[in-house]
Order: structure tokens, then C-alpha cells, then sequence
């Protein structure tokens, strides 16, 4: 199929486009920045610069295509103001599904994030109804980023309300690769007592993108969410334990799929769309939250070429050093 991916710079749309291209997908990617005028490599993708908060450059962009995988967007509430996040993102995907059902695609795939809930960036912090985490949790976002991204869900319903186009929404977890393993996840293998906002669930960003290939070739009907997470959480720790001693054992517990559960469950993306977790934390780091010494050696190669180049995750992919 034909497919443009927007963010297409960015650390999940850089790994979605290669994934994409290593499926078979004739793809075209677009991002803010600035295309090279130089004489390009023939394996990558057709690049356009556009700003798709301008619905005119969305309109001129996407046409003649079959799917639109949206990356793009302000990865995160606290580096710009609230009003900038919130306008970025929202008008973003509006723009780019006014302009798809326009254009005819048969399928929109939209990057939405595990923050959806709302405890992730609070004013007035929460704690969660239960976990693992699933889609049937309430959402009750509070900042910007989030809540752009809840009402870019409701712009999917929206769409497969009024048109033929079919849409897919993956929530991806905390996204990981080989360069950020370490100074992200390690202090949480080092340090027992550290809480983190998505209840020690990561996911690899391989993965995630093996997750958009999937949804890309879905034939499931009207608009489907799914939450994307690694298996296992961070240190592989026990997760009853966990949520006992570092979170807060009021917090009600559902059954688990295995002992060291992540702290949001994927298994309906297992159940609907056939995608399972590959790679695993264990993959980079030690024990002790240190790199292993190949993928150490790995990026220590590659790092002048960064963040283009496939590094050393089992069926590597390159990610991008952006959102």
C-alpha cells in the first residue's frame, strides 16, 4: 500500500517507516524539518516537508495514498506552553483527517499515547481505578498534552461516523531503544523505590513499530484503540510486590497475564491484531542497569550516523532521536 507517515523524524515515525518499507509499503514521510537537496539514497523513503497545523499543506500533501500512519505531534506536556501543545496537536490531527477522507484512504492509524488516563502529568494527582491498565479505563486527562490526544481519539469516531475510512488508535507506552535504555530505564533496575508514572511499563520501540504494521494492514471495522506496552515491566520484578511497596496497595488489582506484568496490558492488540512483544529491557541492559557491552560497542559505531542507522535490536530497525 501506499502510506504516509507524519512525525516521520521523530523516534516512533522514523522506526514505523522503516518497518513499513520492510513490509512491502511504498511510503512517504513527513516531518518539520527541512529536506536534504542533496542526491539521495534510492532505499529512502520520498520525503515532503510540511506543517500539517496548516491545512492547506495537509491537503496538498496527502493524496493519492491508501493509509496515513500520524506520528506527528509535541511528544509531551512540560517543554512548551500549554496552549502551543494543546493547539499543535489537536489541529494536527484534525488537519490530517479532514485531509484523508478527503484524499479516499481506506485507513487512518493514530499515535495516541498511554497518558490518555491522566495520571501521567497531573495538577491533582490520581491513582489509577486498576491495574494493569486496559482500554476500558476511564480517561480523565488534566493537561494539555493528554488531552489533545483524548480528543484526537474522539476525532477518529468522528471520522468513521461520516466516511468510509477505518481508523486505529495505539496508546504506546514508554518508548525505548538502545540509546535511551540505559539513562531511562536503568534507575529503575538500580533503585527498588522508584515510582514511575506509567507503573514500570515500557515498550521497545521496535516493537511498537511491528504494532503499526500491523494496524496499517488491519481489516478491522470502524475504530479500534489498543494500548501497546511490553509484557514485562522494568526489572522484571514482581508487580503485585511492586504495587504494593512502591505505589500504593489501595490500588485494586486485576489478574495478571504472568508474575513481573507490565502495569498496562496489551493483550487486547494480542487478541485483535495479532501482535506480539519481541524484545524486552533484558535485550540492552544488565541486571544492574548498565549496557550490555555489544550494544555499548553497537552504538559507540554507529553513534556519528545517528539516529538513522538500524542498530543492534533483534530485527533492528533505526529510530529517530525525536518523539
Amino acid at each position: 500500500m501506499r502510506v504516509v507517515v507524519t512525525g516521520a523524524r521523530g523516534k516512533v515515525g522514523s522506526a514505523a517507516v522503516h518497518a513499513l518499507q520492510r513490509a512491502g509499503h511504498e511510503v512517504v514521510a513527513t516531518d518539520l524539518g527541512r529536506a536534504s537537496f542533496e542526491r539521495t539514497d534510492p532505499a529512502e523513503p520520498a520525503y515532503v516537508q510540511a506543517d500539517l497545523t496548516d491545512a492547506g499543506q495537509a491537503f496538498a500533501l496527502l493524496h493519492d495514498l491508501d493509509v496515513v500512519v500520524h506520528c506527528a505531534a509535541i511528544p509531551e506536556p512540560t517543554h512548551n506552553p500549554a496552549h502551543v501543545v494543546f493547539q499543535t496537536n489537536l489541529m494536527t490531527t484534525f488537519n490530517v483527517v479532514e485531509a484523508a477522507i478527503r484524499a479516499g484512504a481506506t485507513r487512518m492509524v493514530n499515535l495516541s499515547s498511554e497518558t490518555a488516563p491522566g495520571f501521567f502529568f497531573p495538577a491533582r494527582p490520581f491513582l489509577p481505578e486498576y491495574l494493569p491498565v486496559d482500554e476500558g479505563h476511564p480517561l480523565r486527562p488534566q493537561d494539555p498534552y493528554a488531552t489533545s490526544k483524548v480528543f484526537g481519539e474522539q476525532l477518529m469516531d468522528a471520522a468513521v461516523r461520516r466516511s468510509d475510512i477505518r481508523a486505529t488508535t495505539i496508546r504506546p507506552s514508554w518508548v525505548q531503544w538502545e540509546a535511551t535504555a540505559e539513562w531511562n530505564l536503568g534507575p529503575y533496575l538500580r533503585d527498588p523505590t522508584l515510582a514511575q508514572a506509567g507503573y514500570h511499563s515500557y515498550i521497545d520501540v521496535y516493537d511498537l513499530a511491528d504494532a503499526v504494521v500491523r494496524a496499517v494492514e488491519s481489516d478491522l471495522a470502524g475504530h479500534e484503540v489498543f494500548y501497546i506496552a511490553a509484557p514485562d515491566n522494568i526489572g522484571g520484578r514482581d508487580f503485585a510486590e511492586l504495587v504494593r511497596s512502591v505505589y500504593d496497595p489501595a490500588i485494586p488489582l486485576r489478574p495478571l497475564s504472568r508474575p513481573d506484568a507490565s502495569g498496562i496490558s496489551s493483550a487486547k492488540a494480542e487478541r485483535l491484531l495479532g501482535w506480539r512483544a519481541r524484545r524486552s529491557w533484558r535485550d540492552y541492559l544488565t541486571g544492574e542497569g548498565r549496557l550490555l557491552p555489544e550494544v555499548a560497542a553497537a552504538l559507540s559505531e554507529a553513534r556519528p550516523q545517528l539516529p538513522t542507522v538500524p542498530l543492534v535490536g533483534p530485527g533492528s530497525a533505526p529510530a529517530g532521536a525525536g518523539a
